[in-house]
């Protein structure tokens, strides 16, 4: 299982090959600045305070670019790692729970399906979140556990994870498993029972959550004051301190939608909970089958059963009334897999038709790719592939809203992905046609290797439109010169990496960027109209970074004389104020 689990996430510390625009590279620059400045309590963004996010992520990659060096896969490393111990804990939960057949066939589930893959390509703290709510939920159950020899240490660990939670993901780091515990005490009647509280020793538990957890929330409370504000008026323009932003306004007002700024969309609710079935694929056609197994408290199987039902209930439940993007079930992911893989193991009639299933649609798959591989065999590909992306801005607050920009002409960019893909389709389509289901389940797995590396190398092809890094290579090889950046610091938020600079924001006041823009002691980095007309015409050197569809508004503010280009790549260009020798000519 960390054979299949290495061979996809320790590839993928090297791919894409540069950090993406958007949040990808804003964590790998907050860390950054954390490890440059000596602060590591504030996050900061080109010196702007980041109040809404929990600082444990960017302290691993602090730590991980400490030790290898300031570079964009070094900052993967803590990802990569945590994804694959998540899969060894779901593995060996379930053996603990079910038997090491069942478990390993989690833990399999675990480290490749889709979703797990699919929501760990940027740097977001939810594969560290869904492992401290895996462990602490084991944890739990072998606190219970008649037969288990070190209670005590397994109700440190819980209340250790609970602790690591809230400083991945604020609150619901413990709310989602002290959620799943407290229903499942009272489906199983055992909530109020003295003698199960004495064995999960609160008291103790809540010391070392506070142990872990504290420390941060007080000094970055003392250093960002206001120390108190109670107001749910949440408008652009107004400050009150760390501890209101980060409680109130990210948690409780983003919950009810009334968050300031809404700089997010949210999934309806039936999708939602349907998307699962895609992000646990391929594992999820093997779903129905753990519907028919026992789920009562008898024996340590079903009450892991019984949990993972909890488990999975709560979380869904609790964001179909929050606002939601897709990766937000990934908490679920583990008892999900525990589920499938104990069916899994009981080879029956569901089972095997779950099988049948795969093999129709590895095949279709198969097929289709290697029918766009000859559809596409002529057509051209000048430039990179965003001249064969459409645009659907629309779309973006989604973390999946990009996919609506695939053409069918695109595919040809994408030739000798799109060939591995048909392999991996091949390889899992045939092999669930063994009649052993050892080898079925293997062999699935190995496609789905061969996928996400075709996965891996089709984000290469996308790296110019992805990310500003092209730009970035113009950029070092040219004069000296200051930098700006058009609109939001998000859409160019690699140019802060891989420059390791700071630039003025044009138009950049909204978003993220706007709470910590009044905060006492926040860098000036924001310009409008006027002063980028008076900047530009300066005899020193600036730089712009804007997207192809803004230049026509820059046009408006400067001459055309004074938009000299650098270079373009993926649908982004870059301009300076003067000529540079042999640049080419204006826009």
């Amino acid at each position: 299982m960390l054979l299949f689990a290495a061979a996809v996430y320790l590839a993928c510390i090297v791919s894409p090959p540069s950090l993406m625009d958007d949040v990808d590279a804003v964590q790998g620059q907050i860390a950054r600045n954390m490890l440059t400045s000596g602060d590591w309590v504030t996050a900061r963004l080109d010196g702007v305070p980041y109040l809404e996010k929990a600082p444990l992520l960017y302290w691993t990659v602090a730590t991980s670019m400490k030790v290898f060096g300031a570079h964009d896969w070094a900052t993967r490393i803590p990802i990569a790692l945590s994804v694959i111990a998540l899969c060894w804990t779901t593995a060996v939960f379930g053996a603990w729970a079910f038997g090491r057949r069942p478990g390993f066939l989690a833990g399999l589930c675990m480290s490749t399906c889709v979703g797990l893959f699919l929501f760990t390509r940027i740097l977001l703290p939810d594969a560290m979140l869904t492992l401290t709510i895996a462990l602490a939920l084991w944890a739990f159950l072998r606190v219970l556990d008649e037969k288990e020899r070190h209670p005590r240490s397994w109700a440190a660990t819980l209340a250790a994870c609970l602790g690591l939670g809230l400083l991945l993901k604020s609150l619901i780091g413990v709310v989602f498993p002290i959620g799943a515990i407290a229903i499942y005490l009272l489906l199983t009647r055992q909530f109020f029972s003295l003698r199960v509280w004495r064995q999960l020793r609160p008291l103790s538990g809540l010391a070392i959550i506070l142990l872990i957890a504290a420390p941060w929330h007080i000094l970055a409370t003392l250093r960002n004051p206001p120390y108190f504000s109670f107001t749910m008026r949440s408008v652009p323009g107004e400050y009150h301190g760390f501890l209101w932003f980060y409680l109130i306004n990210e948690q409780l007002l983003r919950f009810l939608n009334l968050r300031y700024p809404r700089d997010y969309d949210t999934v309806p609710p039936v999708y939602f909970w349907l998307f699962n079935l895609a992000w646990l694929f391929p594992w999820s056609v093997y779903l129905p089958a753990a519907f028919r197994l026992s789920y009562r408290p008898n024996d340590r199987a079903g009450k892991t059963r019984l949990l993972a039902l909890c488990w999975i209930g709560f979380v869904m439940v609790f964001f179909t009334f929050s606002t939601t993007q897709e990766y937000y079930s990934m908490p679920i992911y583990p008892a999900m897999a525990l589920l499938i893989g104990s069916a899994m193991a009981t080879d029956g009639k569901l089972v095997r038709g779950g099988t049948r299933l795969l093999t129709v649609i590895f095949t279709v798959a198969a097929v289709a790719a290697i029918a766009i591989l000859i559809a596409d065999r002529h057509v051209p590909t000048p430039g990179d592939i965003s001249q064969a992306l459409t645009s659907n801005p629309g779309a973006y607050k989604l973390s999946l809203g990009h996919m609506e920009d695939l053409t069918f002409r695109s595919f040809a960019y994408l030739r000798l992905p799109l060939g591995l893909a048909a392999v991996a389709f091949v390889i899992a389509a045939v092999g669930t046609l063994q009649r052993a289901n050892k080898k079925v389940y293997l062999a699935i797995a190995l496609g789905m290797v061969f996928f996400f590396n075709a996965a891996r190398l089709a984000m290469v092809t996308f790296d110019p439109y992805l990310s500003s890094k092209p730009l970035i290579e113009a950029l070092q090889r040219s004069p000296q010169g200051e930098l700006i950046v058009d609109h939001h610091y998000y859409w160019f938020s690699s140019v802060f990496f891989y420059t390791n600079r700071t630039a003025l924001l044009l138009n950049g006041r909204f978003f993220n960027m706007v709470y910590g823009s009044y905060a006492p002691g926040s860098a000036n980095v924001f310009i409008d109209d006027s002063q980028f007309q008076e900047l530009w015409r300066r005899p020193e050197r600036y730089y712009i970074f804007a997207r192809d569809n803004q230049v026509d508004h820059l046009k408006s503010l400067v001459s055309q004389n004074q938009l000299n280009p650098v270079s373009k790549s993926g649908g982004k260009v870059l301009l300076t104020n003067h000529p540079i020798p042999a640049s080419g000519h204006t826009i």
